[in-house]
């Protein structure tokens, strides 16, 4: 296997970069923080910035853990990668990333000096400190249910295609991971409960919440729900209309990631319509 190394200091870019200087060096895979990517996918690994103190984040990144290196070793031989591109802060990280994977030596390495400027590298360094801004090089659906910390806005990188038009190329998450919180911010479980009963209250045959329970971890939040229905609606259709809008809202509104959502129908109550209440009327 082709190994290539990709070093430079902590926030100076290198996982922004990674997919292009892959590409131009014809390297099929990536291993950065603990994952292991092919194009926009996740292939094995779990990602350092899920891990809660700056400490756990390296020990990730650097495979100490067996288990984690065994998984992405063998996804690396299952797949029959030719050439992969390791990110590191020193050649040393590389090449010990290296050998615990066992991939052998390190043919060439790159360094971020070789592909950014100086005023590139200047800029990512200060907004690493001043925003605890950290970039993945893969969509957010891929790592959503694995992170914890803080999903940001995600980073569209464009190419030019012809004279005026451009063509989304890769698409990046931005993230604050749990270690690099400046300050600490908290959102309560009778916040989320009122996101969740204003949510499932809009949508037609559902009449309340008859009640909620939110139990957060350290990777997410696990919610379960009892929902009172109005009589005459397909009560699996509310059921699910009522799991989408919830969960959709609540990580829209909070950046909350949840894990699971419940959703039981507790009671049924009958509802009236206009024309009932006519019948009754002229039957009256």
């Amino acid at each position: 296997m082709r190994v290539v190394g990709f070093v430079g200091p902590s926030g100076t870019g290198k996982s922004h970069r990674a997919p292009w200087v892959a590409r131009e060096n014809g390297i099929s895979y990536i291993i950065d923080d603990g994952l292991l990517i092919k194009g926009n996918q996740v292939v094995a690994g779990i990602s350092a910035k899920r891990e809660s103190t700056k400490i756990a984040s390296i020990k990730r990144a650097l495979f100490l853990d067996p288990y984690h290196a065994e998984k992405v070793k063998n996804a690396l031989l299952q797949n029959g990668a030719d050439s992969v591109l390791i990110l590191g802060t020193s050649d040393g990280m590389v090449k010990s990333i290296a050998e615990r994977l066992g991939l052998g030596d390190v043919s060439y390495t790159i360094y971020i000096n070789d592909v950014a400027d100086e005023y590139e590298i200047k800029q990512a360094l200060a907004t690493r400190r001043e925003q605890g801004k950290h970039v993945i090089p893969v969509p957010t659906f891929e790592i959503k249910k694995d992170f914890s910390g803080y999903f940001l806005d995600p980073l569209q990188v464009f190419r030019r295609k012809g004279k005026v038009r451009f063509q989304l190329e890769d698409e990046r998450s931005v993230v604050r991971p749990t270690f690099s919180y400046m300050g600490k911010y908290t959102i309560s479980d009778y916040t989320i409960y009122q996101i969740a009963e204003y949510t499932v209250c809009q949508i037609e045959g559902i009449a309340k919440v008859s009640r909620f329970r939110a139990e957060n971890g350290p990777d997410g939040i696990n919610i379960e729900m009892d929902l009172v229905l109005v009589y005459g609606y397909h009560i699996k259709d509310r059921l699910r209309a009522a799991q989408k809008k919830v969960k959709e809202e609540i990580e829209r509104l909070t950046a909350l990631n949840i894990k699971s959502l419940n959703v039981i129908a507790k009671s049924l109550i009958y509802v009236k319509n206009e024309e009932n209440k006519q019948a009754e009327k002229i039957e009256d």
